[in-house]
């Protein structure tokens, strides 16, 4: 019985030291800086998102594919994925543009989750992505804020 006790102590002080061998990293800033249209294909739009990634850590950052979800309003509107590599120097920024796709129906979904009386102003949203970096080097982030149309009155 003293053995497992001990044998299982042993195990438990290798797991958490083995946790201090992954280095603590500040989250990327990501800030979208432009959208441009892209070719598209029947009743979808295809839009090139660029993103501004910036690398506030001490150890450079690399990635291998990026992945984006932008929910507008609580419904997801536009999905986009690219194997783009690269790396981003430490406290260092760098752009990278990901194409997305817009369906038909997200903008017709989008449509109808609109009432009569809201405005296109302040409509909520959340920029969901990742960049893949490996087992243990896949960086999440997540943008969220609010659509403001300037001069836009109309309502849907």
């Amino acid at each position: 019985m003293r053995r497992i006790l001990g044998f299982s102590l042993i195990l438990m002080l290798l797991g958490l030291s083995a946790c201090a061998l992954f280095p603590h990293r500040d989250p990327l800033n990501i800030n979208v800086v432009g959208i441009e249209p892209l070719p598209s294909q029947g009743l979808e739009m295809r839009f090139a998102v660029k993103l501004r990634l910036q690398n506030p850590n001490e150890t450079p950052i690399a990635y291998d594919g990026v992945a984006l979800d932008l929910e507008v309003n609580g419904h997801t509107l536009a999905t986009g994925v690219s194997d783009q590599a690269g790396s981003i120097p430490r406290f260092s920024e760098g752009l990278l543009s990901v194409p997305v796709s817009i369906s038909a129906f997200s903008v017709l979904r989008q449509t109808l989750g609109l009432s009569q009386t809201q405005s296109l102003d302040n409509l909520p949203y959340v920029l969901k992505g990742k960049l893949a970096g490996g087992l243990f080097g896949t960086m999440r982030f997540v943008d969220r804020g609010t659509l403001d149309l300037p001069g836009s009155s109309a309502t849907w």
